[in-house]
C-alpha cells in the first residue's frame, strides 16, 4: 500500500498476533503524545478503501490523501478466495481503479474515470460476500464505528439478517419476483399464440394440403429421375474404363507385335522356300554338270563332243554359281529374320476388350462421368416445399399442444409458493434458519462473554432483537459502563465472525483498533489478549491490535511500529519480536 511519500508493503497473512504502536519523530524535541496521531488507523482505512472504496468512517475520499503532498495515494491489496488470487489497485490523484483475477486485469464495466466503478465494486463485494457494514463489525473493529447494539433496530436487523443468511432469502425473493413476472408474461403470450393458431388453423390446413400435393409430385418426379440415372450408371459401371482403355492400348501393341511377327515369319517362310528351290536347282545343275563332264547329254543321255557340249557346260556352271550365290544370300536373310523373330519374343495372350474401338471406350467414360454429375446434382436438389410446409406447421397446427402452457402454469404456481416461503415471516424456512443460526450465535456469544469476563447474559431472540440481563434485571446497552460495552462489542463481533465463517467462508484477518485499551481494566485487557492469542493459535488467524498503550508491548510477541516524521507516516515492515 502507498502511505504518504513512501510505498510500504504490509503482509497481513502472518497467523499470529501483532501489536501496532505509533512513534512520532519531532525535530523540535517535543515528544508529548508520541503514541497518538501517527497514522496507525491508516492501515485499516487503507484496507477498507482498497476493498470498498471508502474508509471506516465518513471521511471524504480526497481527505484520505496525505495533506503534506496532496497527491499520489495508491493502495494495492492482494488476497485469495477459494484458491483463486485477486488484486485490487485503488487510488486518488491520480484516480485509479483496477481489479485483477490472477494476472488478468478485468475490464471496467462502467465509467471509472473518477477512480470508481460501480459494477466492478459490486462484483468485488459479491466475491467478498459481505457489505461494508458487515466488514466493520467482523473484520475491522474501530472505536469510531457505531456499535451494533447502538444502531437503530432496522439497521441491526439488516446486519443480523445478512449474517444469518436471511438477506440471501430476500435477494432470492427479489430475483424470484422477476421470474414470476416473466412467467406471467410468458403465459399471456402463450394464450395469444394458442388463440391465433386456432383462428388460423383451417386456412393454413388448406394451404398445407395444397403444398403437400405439389411436394408429392415433385418428390415422385425427383425419385424417378434418380432411379433412371442410377440404372444407366449401373449398366455401365461394370466396365472398368481405365482398364478398358489400358487394354485397348495393350491390344494395339499386341496387334502391332503380332503383325511384326507375322511379317517376319512370312519372310522366314519365303527364305526357306527360296532356299529349297535353290537347293533343288543346285542339285539339278550339279547332276547335269556331272553328266556333261562325262560328255553325256543331261536331257537324253547321249554322248556329246561338239562345241555345243562346251557351250552347255559353261552355261550350266554359270547357272550353278549364280544359284549358289542366291542360296547364300537367301540363307543370310533367313538368319536375320530368325534373329528378328527371336528378338520379338513370344506374342503372349491377347488382351481382352469390351469395345472394338478405343474411341468407344473414351466416349463411354465421358458418358459415365456426365451421368454421375447429373446424379449428384439431382441428389442434392432441395425440396422447395419442405421449408414452406414446416414453417406453416410450426405456426399453425391442427392439434394444439398445451404442454408449454401447462408447464408455464406449473412453474408460476411453484414460484408463487416459493415466494411466500421466502418472504412470509411465519415461513418455516425463515424460522428454521433463524432458530438454527441464532442458537449457534447465542452459544458463541455466551462463550466469549464468559471468556472476556462480562457477567451479563446477552442473547438474540427469535424476532432478532437483543436481550441484555444482569442478575435477572433487563438492561439496555447504554446502561453498561464503557469497559462493559467494549467487552460486549468485542464478544459480539467475535460471535458474528464465528457464525459468518460457519455459514460462508473463513476470514484470516482481524483488526481491533484501540477497543482493547479503551475503558477496560487490566482484567478485561488480559482476557481479550488471551482470546486473540487463542484465535491465532487454534485458527491460524492474523490479528492486528492497534493500541497506544506501551504496557501491551510486553504482552505480545510481534510489534509493528508506525513512525510519523515530517508529516509522513511509514511502517517498520520488519516486525519486532519482543
Amino acid at each position: 500500500m502507498s502511505v504518504g511519500n513512501a510505498t510500504q508493503a504490509v503482509n497481513f497473512d502472518r497467523k499470529d498476533l501483532t501489536l501496532v504502536l505509533g512513534e512520532n519523530i519531532d525535530l523540535g524535541g517535543d515528544d508529548s503524545g508520541a503514541r497518538n496521531g501517527t497514522g496507525k488507523t491508516t492501515i485499516i482505512n487503507a484496507l477498507s478503501y482498497a476493498l470498498y472504496g471508502n474508509a471506516l468512517t465518513n471521511i471524504r475520499k480526497d481527505n484520505l490523501i496525505n495533506k503534506t503532498n496532496g497527491k499520489n495515494m495508491l493502495v494495492t491489496i492482494e488476497f485469495e478466495v477459494n484458491g483463486v488470487d485477486y488484486k485490487i489497485e485503488r487510488g486518488r490523484k491520480s484516480n485509479v481503479m483496477k481489479f485483477y483475477i490472477g494476472d488478468q486485469e478485468q475490464e471496467a464495466k462502467d465509467d471509472n474515470s473518477q477512480g470508481d466503478s460501480r459494477e466492478t465494486q459490486a462484483e468485488i463485494e459479491r466475491l467478498l460476500g459481505m457489505t461494508h457494514d458487515m466488514f466493520k463489525h467482523i473484520v475491522a473493529l474501530n472505536t469510531y464505528t457505531e456499535p451494533f447494539l447502538s444502531l437503530k433496530s432496522g439497521d441491526q436487523r439488516a446486519i443480523i439478517e445478512q449474517l444469518l443468511g436471511i438477506t440471501l432469502l430476500s435477494e432470492k425473493a427479489e430475483a424470484l419476483k422477476e421470474q414470476q413476472k416473466a412467467s406471467k408474461d410468458a403465459i399471456q403470450a402463450e394464450e395469444y399464440k394458442i388463440k391465433a393458431i386456432q383462428e388460423a388453423n383451417e386456412r393454413i390446413k388448406e394451404q398445407i394440403v395444397s403444398l403437400e400435393r405439389r411436394q408429392g409430385l415433385w418428390q415422385n418426379k425427383h425419385a424417378e429421375d434418380v432411379v433412371k440415372l442410377e440404372t444407366a450408371i449401373e449398366q455401365l459401371s461394370h466396365i472398368d474404363i481405365d482398364s478398358e482403355i489400358a487394354a485397348h492400348k495393350a491390344l494395339t501393341a499386341y496387334n502391332q507385335k503380332r503383325k511384326d511377327i507375322d511379317d517376319v515369319k512370312k519372310y522366314v517362310l519365303r527364305c526357306e522356300q527360296d532356299m529349297a528351290k535353290e537347293e533343288k536347282l543346285i542339285t539339278k545343275l550339279e547332276t547335269e554338270i556331272a553328266d556333261l563332264k562325262e560328255h553325256k547329254c543331261y536331257a537324253c543321255g547321249q554322248t556329246m563332243h561338239d562345241a555345243k557340249h562346251e557351250e552347255v557346260f559353261t552355261a550350266k556352271e554359270a547357272a550353278l554359281k549364280e544359284a549358289a550365290l542366291q542360296y547364300l544370300s537367301t540363307q543370310t536373310q533367313l538368319v536375320q529374320n530368325n534373329d528378328a523373330l527371336t528378338e520379338l519374343g513370344e506374342l503372349g495372350a491377347q488382351p481382352k476388350v469390351f469395345y472394338d474401338k478405343e474411341e468407344d471406350a473414351i466416349h463411354h467414360r465421358s458418358t459415365v462421368a456426365s451421368l454421375q454429375s447429373q446424379l449428384e446434382s439431382k441428389r442434392i436438389e432441395t425440396d422447395p416445399y419442405t421449408e414452406q410446409i414446416e414453417e406453416m406447421k410450426q405456426t399453425a397446427l391442427a392439434d394444439i399442444d398445451y404442454t408449454n402452457m401447462n408447464e408455464l402454469v406449473r412453474v408460476r404456481d411453484h414460484q408463487e409458493f416459493l415466494y411466500k416461503l421466502l418472504t412470509n415471516k411465519d415461513s418455516y424456512i425463515r424460522k428454521r434458519i433463524i432458530d438454527q443460526n441464532l442458537s449457534y450465535l447465542n452459544a458463541r456469544l455466551s462463550y466469549y462473554l464468559d471468556k472476556i469476563g462480562l457477567p451479563h447474559q446477552v442473547k438474540f431472540l427469535n424476532d432478532l432483537s437483543v436481550e441484555i440481563q444482569e442478575l435477572g434485571r433487563e438492561l439496555d446497552f447504554d446502561n453498561l459502563s464503557r469497559g462493559e460495552r467494549n467487552r460486549l462489542i468485542l464478544s459480539l463481533s467475535w460471535a458474528f465472525r464465528d457464525v459468518w465463517e460457519s455459514l460462508y467462508q473463513p476470514i484470516n484477518l482481524l483488526f481491533i483498533d484501540e477497543l482493547v485499551d479503551s475503558g477496560m481494566d487490566s482484567s478485561g485487557v488480559e482476557n481479550s489478549l488471551a482470546i486473540l492469542k487463542k484465535m491465532t493459535r487454534d485458527s491460524n488467524k492474523s490479528v492486528w491490535l492497534v493500541s497506544h498503550k506501551d504496557e501491551l508491548a510486553g504482552r505480545v510477541n510481534n510489534i509493528l511500529t508506525v513512525v510519523k516524521e515530517n508529516g509522513f507516516t511509514t511502517y517498520n515492515t520488519d516486525v519486532e519480536v519482543s
